[in-house]
């Protein structure tokens, strides 16, 4: 039987290729090679050590030599030395190595692409809705909730304001996910970002961590025991709010245009931000600047907004009875006879300058 017949190349040569699909044969062009690069990789691929002359299929002999040059300038093949009569042999590089950091570039680009894509998806649904004069959108699923409400903290351009509840169901958008991804980016813009957030946020050192930071870049937020829904208004113009907020499966959102039930979210946000106690950065003086401690205007500051003993030792990384004996040593000092008397002093002696201005004394004192 023929060499043909049995399926078996030459004696000395590799057996040839299977044949390809013409639809395969430019698949490396995606990938950002020239289609005369694609070609000649391909053959290196299957012929080791190959001269130019033997590449001369696809491309002509004196283009092969220029597309060989490319593709050893680019990482994907190498050269070696001339024999002793000047021929210059060439292998292809690992394609796992070579094409890898081409992938993994073309697969960047269709993920920013995608964004992009969702991005335009939920601008021109909101500018069609906004067309229509519909007051009430309706959302569903996370993704299209999350595309929306990053696309509306975007699109701001005076305030955010958002009231946010400690459920305990998965969130949409986390505190960490918004703080990195919006938030730094609306205050560079000089966006104005007012929150309400729960209590309980402050009892778990992560979150307590990032509320600090974005107190720290100069967001407005105001704590409250509790919380009726989970809102985001911006300018005053559109809102977002879930349409069952005990919902764990496929969650549903409402987006609320220019209407009299956006006055009243609006309402609802003001009524529970001027109830709500101020949330400070404290311990940022040099304590030569200060009548107390940093720690200890952190305590004070913590107790203000209604910490437990317990809660504040957890965040300052701090005994439980070390947080009480420093409490005690203030009141103390300032001649205390309750709690309650210490937080009023603090607010105004200027210990908490950020809170001083609200009305009444610290709950759960």
């Amino acid at each position: 039987m023929t060499g043909a017949e049995t399926g078996r190349g030459e004696p000395g040569r590799p057996e040839a290729a299977a044949p390809r699909d013409p639809v395969d044969m430019s698949l490396l062009t995606l990938l950002g090679l020239g289609a005369d690069e694609d070609a000649v990789y391909r053959l290196l691929v299957d012929r080791p050590d190959s001269e130019p002359a033997a590449l001369a299929g696809p491309v002509s002999g004196p283009e092969a030599a220029r597309v060989l040059d490319s593709l050893v300038e680019r990482g994907l093949a190498s050269a070696s030395r001339p024999d002793a009569d000047g021929t210059v042999r060439y292998r292809a590089a690992s394609p796992v190595l070579a094409l890898g950091p081409f992938l993994e570039s073309r697969r960047s680009a269709l993920h920013r692409v995608e964004s992009l894509v969702g991005d335009l998806t939920e601008r021109h649904r909101a500018a069609q809705s906004h067309a229509s004069g519909a007051p009430v959108e309706v959302l569903s699923g996370p993704a299209a909730i999350r595309r929306r409400l990053l696309t509306m903290q975007r699109q701001a351009r005076t305030e955010v304001c958002t009231l946010v509840p400690a459920r305990h169901v998965p969130a949409v958008l986390s505190f960490e996910d918004n703080h990195q991804e919006v938030d730094s980016e609306m205050m560079d813009r000089g966006v104005t970002v007012r929150s309400v957030v729960e209590r309980e946020w402050l009892e778990h050192p992560e979150t307590a961590a990032v509320l600090a930071s974005c107190v720290a870049q100069g967001q407005h937020i105001s704590v409250t025991d509790r919380l009726p829904i989970k809102l985001a208004i911006v300018d005053r113009r559109v809102a977002l709010l879930p349409l069952d907020p005990e919902r764990e499966a496929e969650p549903v959102a409402l987006v609320v245009h220019r209407t009299g039930l956006l006055a009243a979210l609006v309402s609802l946000f003001e009524e529970h931000f001027e109830k709500g106690w101020r949330l400070s950065v404290s311990g940022t003086e040099e304590e030569h600047e200060a009548p107390v401690a940093a720690i200890d205007r952190q305590i004070v500051a913590l107790l203000h907004v209604g910490l437990t003993d317990a809660a504040i030792a957890r965040q300052l990384g701090m005994g439980h009875r070390t947080v009480q004996r420093r409490l005690h040593a203030l009141m103390d000092e300032v001649g205390a006879a309750t709690r309650f008397q210490l937080g009023w002093y603090a607010a105004r002696a200027g210990w908490l300058p950020d809170i001083a201005d609200n009305s009444g004394a610290p709950e759960g004192s």
